[in-house]
């Protein structure tokens, strides 16, 4: 470039390209702010469900309702903004009813959080409270993201739920998709480096050590050589199951028992039947 002109020329042609691009990606939201939304919608939403944990209150008894419904409905407008924004149709009864849907299960969610911090209080032996549990646990703030985006996941809100559980990832290094179904009693020891596919089960009672992957043992794919999205990839995990860190579960036909022990570093691919205990040891 020789001069001011020179430099205007390739910003302009550059600036032209970029918006014929632009005009191409349809599924694209043009909120920049959608990020942050989310994660403030987290905050409200769980602000609702524990007060006097994540929420601002008075720490007045006769205010705690007042707290909560206030969270509730900037959590509700805020869900719903979202919901249209990213609605081509810009259905608006669609959204509120999926509004309506996600609130009335709040309850719910909050019933199989409580049962998440009683396993992690009663699993490990360094926990000195409950509060403890949901101020310091990274496990907790991965499993309590992850059972608000599942709902989102079931009523269609996938996008939401996915920007849910990947805010969680970078929180914790746990990542759960929202797709997932996961019992109650559930419990990450440690827990960073933790995957668990879209469409795995697991029961109640389960507890994971850091560094298990619960995956995918390969994509079938299409005619043209593309994944097939929507089949079943990832295993089932039975109840009163521990899988100790490292250990690699994979495949949609693999079904761990109930009551089984999955040892440290065990690379699994097949079905383990109820009662197993199941080690790595060395190959000479």
């Amino acid at each position: 470039m020789n001069n001011k002109h020179d430099f205007d020329t390739f910003v302009a042609e550059t600036a032209r390209k970029l918006a014929l691009r632009s005009e191409k990606q349809a599924e694209t939201i043009n909120r920049s702010g959608l990020k942050s939304q989310v994660e403030t919608l987290i905050l409200l939403l769980r602000s609702a469900m524990y007060p006097r944990v994540f929420g601002s209150c008075t720490r007045e008894d006769n205010y705690i309702s007042d707290d909560i419904r206030i969270a509730l409905h900037r959590g509700a407008l805020l869900l719903y903004d979202i919901l249209y924004d990213l609605d081509p149709a810009k259905d608006a009864v669609k959204a509120n009813a999926t509004v309506c849907d996600f609130i009335s299960g709040l309850d719910e969610i909050c019933a199989l959080t409580e049962t998440d911090v009683r396993a992690a209080y009663e699993g490990d032996p360094a926990a000195r409270s409950e509060t403890e549990i949901m101020l310091a646990y990274p496990a907790f703030e991965a499993i309590s993201i992850y059972r608000i985006a599942h709902r989102l996941y079931v009523l269609g809100a996938e996008l939401i739920a996915r920007m849910m559980t990947e805010y969680a990832h970078r929180l914790t290094g746990i990542d759960i998709h929202p797709g997932a179904e996961i019992g109650e009693y559930f419990f990450i020891d440690h827990g960073t480096g933790v995957v668990i596919g879209e469409t795995c089960t697991i029961k109640d009672h389960v507890k994971l050590y850091q560094g298990v992957t619960l995956g995918a043992l390969s994509f079938k794919l299409d005619d043209n050589g593309n994944p097939i999205k929507g089949i079943k990839r990832h295993p089932d995990i039975g109840s009163h199951v521990v899988i100790y860190a490292g250990a690699t579960i994979l495949g949609g036909d693999t079904v761990i028992g109930d009551n089984t022990v999955i040892g440290s570093n065990a690379w699994i691919t097949h079905s383990v039947p109820a009662g197993s205990k199941v080690f790595y040891t060395k190959q000479d």
